[in-house]
């Protein structure tokens, strides 16, 4: 009895250290670790500083209400930062390549490269996470975190932005259109 009882609490000991030594950083995790950091620039947007105007379409008002919160963490390259921006670009491709996200959507606008992740069920997803870097501006992480929201709704919204109101949240976009243009 006492030899099952060492072999069970060193099968448990082995796989809490085994779990532990194995947890993958979110982008969550890494926008917090940042924030402070003079080489990032942080905004966080609440989903209720976009006001949906009264002719947009009820499905874009009814997308909009599944969106809470919008965090962006943007890091622009300088002289100084290089270096930093080549280890932090790879630090964030290796947290959106884990197994926490699935990759939704990848493509090339002009010189910066895009990947859209998320995290939840394919069609209730509780986190988009919009990477977007270009090697001679620096890189911007979005997080859009909602309750359910469906992947086509959003994208059909964001072709309908022109009956999003953006003033409400005009300085905060106003800071990442200096830093990266039309993102």
């Amino acid at each position: 009895m006492n030899n099952k009882i060492k072999s069970l609490s060193i099968f448990v000991i082995a796989t809490l250290f085994f779990v532990s030594c194995n947890k993958e950083m979110t982008i969550q995790e890494y926008y917090v670790k940042k924030q402070e950091n003079s080489n990032f620039l942080a905004i966080d947007i609440p989903a209720s500083l976009f006001k949906v105007q009264e002719s947009a379409s009820e499905e874009t008002k009814s997308t909009m209400a599944s969106i809470k919160k919008l965090n962006v963490l943007a890091f622009k390259i300088n002289d100084e930062n290089a270096a930093q921006y080549a280890t932090e670009y790879e630090e964030v491709k290796k947290i959106i390549k884990g197994s926490k996200y699935n990759e939704l959507m990848r493509m090339k606008h002009d010189n910066m490269n895009i990947v859209i992740n998320y995290q939840g069920e394919d069609d209730a997803i509780d986190e988009f996470v919009l990477f977007a870097a270009d090697n001679n501006k620096g890189f911007a992480i979005a997080r859009v975190l909602g309750n359910k929201m469906d992947p086509a709704k959003i994208m059909k919204m964001a072709k309908d932005m022109e009956n999003i109101d953006k003033e409400g949240a005009g300085d905060a976009l106003g800071q990442l259109s200096e830093l990266f243009g039309d993102i």
